[in-house]
């Protein structure tokens, strides 16, 4: 049974004048330990990035890179045929523009985690994630990758000495293999439903899969996506459900120490 874990959400999903939700980081931020920050490929601006980072502080949350494949019209969810290169070039770019922030704040960066189709594009090819931790090493040694454990990015950061944090989706469906079933839409879901499968996993360590069977999952943060319909109400029932089983949510450094 996990003691503690880290919450993560994505936050500064605006661009512009347009905002998910009204006022929706500004609820979800003190609910969560890190925050994945959009860096202006899939959403985000520098006034976006700027405020979001600000936010963190206010809040003693750990910030992070959010980078996402330049798709404003397809929030970064639409698959985009690019060589490994370009894409490691986009994420270094993006990198770098949300380090800026943190630092205009006074803060480092703790962690990187792709957005959307990126994300699962690097999960299973082995060219990418290769380039994308290597190019890491090079830039962010000590950063975080945040992934799933059943995926190419944890095999190749673990062999390549990256630091790297497994991922548990709380709004999204797993499959037999251990991944998420990727989805450009999540509709309404059950607050006690979701707190329920979350519990599970930190207390028996498994999850029900869409073909109906119980796998094991290894974890160290749970993923709410700020943009999933009642994401707000998701996270008060998923930390009330959390303190009635006395786990707690924690800062990311001692989530891996207790891990």
């Amino acid at each position: 049974m996990k003691q503690c874990i880290d919450l993560n959400s994505d936050m500064g999903e605006g661009f512009g004048p347009w905002r998910i939700g009204d006022g929706i980081d500004e609820q979800i931020m003190p609910l969560i330990s890190s925050a994945n920050i959009a860096t202006g490929f899939h959403a985000g601006d520098p006034g976006t990035m700027h405020r979001t980072v600000a936010l963190a502080k206010v809040h003693g949350v750990g910030v992070g890179a959010h980078p996402g494949l330049r798709d404003l019209v397809g929030f970064g969810r639409r698959h985009i045929d690019i060589p490994a290169p370009e894409l490691v070039n986009d994420i270094i770019y993006q990198l770098g523009a949300l380090r800026e922030f943190a630092r205009l704040a006074g803060l480092h960066l703790q962690h990187i985690k792709p957005h959307g189709a990126l994300y699962m594009h690097a999960a299973r090819d082995e060219a990418l994630a290769r380039a994308l931790v290597g190019a890491l090493q090079l830039t962010e040694p000590g950063l975080s990758l945040y992934c799933m454990e059943q995926s190419v990015t944890y095999r190749v950061a673990r062999a390549m000495g990256q630091p790297v944090v497994r991922e548990f989706y709380a709004d999204r469906d797993y499959d037999a293999t251990g991944s998420i079933v990727f989805t450009r839409r999540t509709g309404r879901l059950d607050p006690r439903t979701v707190a329920d499968k979350v519990v599970r996993a930190c207390v028996e360590g498994r999850v029900r899969t869409v073909q109906g069977g119980d796998i094991a999952i290894g974890f160290d943060s749970v993923c709410i996506h700020s943009d999933t319909p009642g994401a707000l109400e998701l996270l008060q029932a998923l930390r009330q459900a959390l303190a009635d089983n006395a786990i707690r949510v924690a800062a990311l450094p001692e989530v891996l120490q207790t891990a």
